[in-house]
């Protein structure tokens, strides 16, 4: 969340910020948190001169006793019994108020930096790279028309995942649901590939691989902010009062929960590979057919902690190891810079990178990447020591998904198709030991 003391010395950044994320009554919003603070110390004040009051009478009333006052001395026990009732009742003021901010604080969002873009949809989206044209100034996604040549013959992932006994989407009905496809044979087999490739590349770039839970508190889940935010979203197993993760940003940020850092172990950079749950994935139709939104799916996340002054530059590194592993998969990509109403609710900054979909003739998001600032770190109270007098200070955060499966399987099968079967990117041989996925599932 944003620190109380960036909204009361930043105010009119903080509102023109939120107005950019199109968050609705910004102002009213900051006006409650500054005057719900300032009840909030007016509270604290006054209990803390009756607590100094009532440790003074009490000091009395062990010299009135000394002196034979009696008579003064229970005037001054009185008077001691008559404070401590307003302490208390000035406690109880203080904890609401402290609540009561807490909660307006966690409704209101992450400010988005300068350069992100103007925008109230994913239309204004800013296009700055792709794998198929040089992009120019004023590029979105609203106006972008460049596409790699479609064959009429393509067909689409869920009808090549049947040709050739992939993937068996009826099944998973039978067994859990829509949204839970099963994985067969070759199918299954490029699906590991792809977890141990991205994990390899992520341990080449330095990366220290962590294998957590894939259930969380709910303490977890507020450290990231996807609680409250995002709880419908969530599956909530509520005998344990425990989360399954929509991504393994959650458990592995959340190892820096509560936890002090030293500046020269800055930047950490973890990876995990799990298996991601979300509840509500999408509307129905094409948009959510075959693997393009899944209720489970596998994803290799990779995570930051970093200093304020070189977080932007890990964010730089995270985007081109994203862009090196779309290159390796030989997929046609563009990447975009998020416009302020397309943001996620955390984020201060995210660039999406998206794969054309041959058959479905559309751009599919595979990964998004994000700096999150302050907003989890204060969450979190991940913090660091920070110059030569050791100065505690809140981290940045940053993740990514490098990368999510189910559309990096689809589109591979789509953009690959040969009459021998789908080609696999050489990249993913040594770790498949075949260069076509074909049907046949005993070689």
């Amino acid at each position: 969340m944003l620190t109380l003391k960036l909204i009361q010395e930043e105010t009119e950044r903080v509102i023109k910020g939120l107005q950019k994320k199109h968050f609705a009554d910004a102002e009213q919003a900051i006006a409650n948190v500054l005057e719900t603070d300032k009840m909030r110390r007016s509270t604290q004040q006054k209990l803390d001169h009756a607590l100094s009051e009532q440790k003074q009478m009490a000091a009395k009333i062990g010299g009135f006793m000394k002196q034979g006052l009696k008579d003064d001395a229970e005037k001054a026990k009185e008077e001691v019994a008559k404070l401590k009732e307003s302490s208390t009742q000035f406690q109880a003021d203080l904890d609401k108020y402290e609540k009561e901010l807490t909660d307006l604080l966690c409704q209101i969002p992450n400010i988005p930096y300068d350069e992100v873009p103007e925008g109230k949809s994913a239309e204004d989206n800013v296009v700055v790279k792709s794998s198929l044209r040089e992009c120019k100034e004023g590029d979105t996604v609203g106006n972008w028309d460049t596409c790699p040549e479609n064959s009429d013959a393509v067909l689409p992932h869920w009808e090549l995942a049947k040709k050739y006994n992939l993937i068996d989407f009826d099944l998973g009905v039978k067994i859990t649901g829509a949204g839970f496809p099963v994985y067969i044979g070759k199918g299954a087999r490029l699906q590991r590939a792809l977890i141990c490739f991205f994990l390899d590349e992520a341990r080449k770039a330095g990366y220290t691989e962590i294998m957590p839970p894939t259930v969380v508190n709910t303490a977890s889940g507020y450290g990231t902010g996807q609680l409250p935010d995002k709880e419908g979203q969530m599956y909530h197993c509520e005998v344990d009062d425990l989360y399954l993760i929509p991504t393994a940003e959650v458990p592995v940020t959340n190892i820096y929960r509560n936890v002090i850092l030293e500046e020269k172990d800055l930047p950490i950079k973890n990876c995990a590979y799990t298996e991601c749950f979300r509840r509500e994935a999408g509307s129905y139709g094409k948009d959510v057919r075959g693997l393009n939104r899944l209720h489970e799916f596998s994803k290799v996340e990779i995570v930051r902690i970093d200093t304020p002054e070189h977080s932007k530059e890990s964010h730089k590194e995270m985007l081109e190891h994203v862009e090196g592993l779309l290159k390796k998969l030989e997929l046609p990509y563009r990447i975009l810079r998020l416009c302020g109403g397309d943001q996620s609710f955390t984020s201060a900054i995210c660039y999406d990178f998206e794969v054309y979909s041959e058959a479905q003739k559309r751009w599919l998001e595979v990964s998004s990447v994000s700096n999150f600032d302050t907003y989890q770190a204060n969450r979190l109270k991940c913090r660091y020591r920070h110059g030569e007098d050791k100065k505690i200070e809140l981290c940045h955060t940053l993740n990514g998904s490098a990368l999510a499966l189910p559309r990096i399987v689809a589109t591979i099968l789509e953009n690959n198709q040969t009459e021998k079967g789908i080609r696999v990117p050489k990249a993913l041989v040594p770790y498949c030991g075949f260069e076509y996925l074909d049907g046949n599932n005993f070689d």
